[in-house]
């Protein structure tokens, strides 16, 4: 991966600031989760260990910035550009093959169907193969789970394959599992590569678009 001063921690798209989490966020993230935890149950596992106090918010946030901080792993809050609201949580994340990295996303309930997840997902994508140099970007999700299907479909990821029965969801059924996955020379020949980000490093420095090579 990248060096420490080339990993974006702040991205700013058409509307959202998506970045590093900081302790300093518990109270919107718990705002956020609390206000749309009958929808995140469905599809998030973590969601049914919800509702938590303030106090396990900021010792989680600290967990998450720690992996941050550490090249471990990249979660990242999803907020307006005020930094008011928490639209919702994403991240980049080391759970498939070398060379590769998953985008992971959810959005507040009072927020959906408005063109976040897709936003969140181009600006993630440009990072993760210009900056993080990837070669491969997955998307999992439940089959039943047509909004968050319905994004990488949207982007032109292909759909690779739908495993039988290889995961559970939160309430422990067996389910299949979607992969959806875009890969480099199909990211840059995509139009919304050019998508316009703003991108800061960990100590607040803009950091330039790296030079990309051309489509084949």
């Amino acid at each position: 991966m990248s060096d420490l001063f080339h990993i974006p921690y702040r991205i700013q798209s058409e509307r959202l600031v998506i970045r590093c989490y900081s302790p300093a966020d518990a109270p919107l993230l718990k705002q956020s989760v609390d206000q749309s935890l009958e929808q995140l149950k469905i599809w998030m596992p973590w969601a049914l260990h919800e509702p938590t106090d303030l106090a396990a918010k900021v010792q989680r946030l600290r967990l998450m910035r720690s992996q941050f901080d550490l090249d471990q792993d990249y979660t990242m809050g999803a907020f307006d550009l005020t930094e008011s609201v928490l639209i919702g949580g994403t991240g980049l994340h080391k759970r498939a093959e070398v060379g590769s990295l998953e985008i992971g996303y959810w959005v507040h309930s009072a927020y959906q169907n408005q063109g976040y997840a897709t936003e969140i997902t181009q600006a993630l994508a440009q990072v993760a193969f210009e900056f993080h140099h990837v070669k491969r970007i997955e998307i999992r999700c439940d089959p039943d789970n047509l909004a968050s299907a319905a994004v990488p479909r949207k982007l032109g990821f292909e759909h690779e394959a739908t495993l039988k029965q290889r995961d559970t969801t939160p309430t422990g059924q067996i389910r299949d599992t979607m992969i959806w996955t875009l890969f480099q020379t199909n990211y840059l020949q995509s139009p919304w590569q050019k998508l316009d980000l703003k991108v800061w490093d960990v100590c607040g420095n803009p950091l330039p678009r790296p030079v990309m090579p051309g489509p084949n």
